[in-house]
């Protein structure tokens, strides 16, 4: 337990503050269990202004900067381009989306299923009769038919410009 802050300590604390010592070594030469952290504290309480001199004095010894070697630009020249009048593009129209295939039973188990083997669930994950589809996974995890359901392309909506599409999403939070 430590003694308080007595009018002595007060006055010690106040001198050596102003002498600009650290609150660590203010704190040293209380003694009798005074933290620097109880050190800060007072001083924010007493309200004490800053120091007359830093704790630790500033740098004032600057390294001048290495100059760096300029490295030589080799750039090969860019061909000349040309400036053409925007072509509309055809409409290239959306891929028919084939039907979804039924779910029939898969050909592969937890324990069989290999790194390039589609991942697609079949049936009730509690049930025994649960499997996955086991064919050969193209890009992913999926095989291609399976690829298409799971990956769908993100459908624009028309018409809305950016100040409505928020305005809508706030509504959400009012």
């Amino acid at each position: 337990m430590t003694a308080g802050w007595t009018e002595d300590r007060v006055g010690t604390l106040k001198k050596l503050w102003l002498e600009g010592q650290s609150a660590s070594q203010i704190a040293k030469q209380l003694g009798g269990g005074v933290t620097r952290n109880a050190v800060i504290g007072k001083v924010h309480r007493l309200g004490l202004s800053g120091r007359a001199a830093p704790s630790q004095p500033a740098r004032t010894t600057f390294r001048a900067a290495r100059p760096r070697p300029e490295a030589p630009v080799t750039r090969a020249p860019s061909a000349p381009r040309r400036i053409e009048a925007a072509q509309p593009r055809p409409a290239v129209p959306a891929a028919p989306v084939p039907p979804p295939m039924p779910d029939l039973p898969g050909t592969a188990t937890v324990m069989t299923l290999g790194a390039h083997m589609c991942k697609w669930p079949i049936g009730d994950p509690s049930s025994r009769e649960f499997s996955f589809c086991g064919r050969r996974a193209s890009e992913g995890v999926y095989c291609v038919e399976h690829a298409r359901v799971a990956y769908q392309p993100q459908v624009k909506r028309g018409g809305k410009d950016g100040a409505s599409e928020l305005a809508r999403s706030l509504r959400r939070y009012i």
